[in-house]
């Protein structure tokens, strides 16, 4: 494990945090800089590193945490290095629920909502097929898909399938009782509603994704 780089991915709000938090309690070094704190939105701590955001420029650095776990947003995934070897753990969670929960983070955080619900889900769809196509055509990356909705229900069975994916020994007991409940705010019958609009994958889609993680933070 100390060749390879446990990476947690996914869709802002799918459930990044929480398994960042899983992995450290359950014994597993992570790589954050504490820079963003702690809010509303995710009281436990985002778990995040700034520098991640430098990776389409230089991911050289990335070698250097090799054994540790790391969170890097779903779009900056296809630009990871060749020359490492990854564990990475995609989090999946409903698309509806989702961009409720986006929705909030933004109106928390000051920044204007104008997107078309329908729009975004065709988008973010689009995307993570590309995503997880892209994934499974690189020999160089192992990948668990966990649903954040599964965690929830069940967070002692998703530790034990993280530690089996991950061949390492940790603490699943600490894993399970890190995943705190009381955070699934935005479900799926309160969620908006976004019926998806078929569409297929544009350079303007992609220019309004990153556009949208560039306002949460993420890129």
């Amino acid at each position: 494990m100390d060749k390879t780089l446990i990476v947690v991915s996914g869709l802002p709000r799918t459930g990044t945090s929480m398994v960042m938090r899983m992995l450290m309690e359950g014994g597993v070094e992570i790589v954050t800089d504490g820079l963003r704190s702690s809010d509303e939105c995710n009281p436990h701590g985002y778990f995040e590193l700034e520098k991640v955001k430098t990776i389409p420029d230089d991911a050289s650095w990335l070698k250097c945490h090799c054994g540790k776990a790391v969170k890097i947003v779903s779009e900056l995934l296809e630009q990871l290095p060749a020359d490492i070897n990854y564990k990475v753990i995609f989090m999946e969670r409903n698309l509806a629920e989702v961009i409720a929960s986006q929705q909030k983070m933004l109106t928390m955080m000051g920044v204007p909502v104008h997107f078309d619900g329908g729009q975004l889900t065709g988008i973010y769809e689009n995307h993570l097929i590309e995503v997880k196509s892209n994934l499974r055509e690189r020999p160089n990356c192992d990948v668990l898909c966990l649903n954040y909705n599964e965690v929830i229900e069940n967070p002692h069975a998703a530790s034990l399938k993280i530690i089996h994916f991950l061949s390492i020994p940790l603490d699943a007991e600490k894993m399970a009782a890190a995943v705190d409940i009381d955070l699934y705010r935005n479900r799926a019958e309160a969620a908006i509603s976004a019926k998806k609009e078929e569409t297929n994958s544009t350079e303007t889609d992609k220019a309004e994704l990153i556009n949208k993680l560039k306002s949460l933070g993420y890129m």
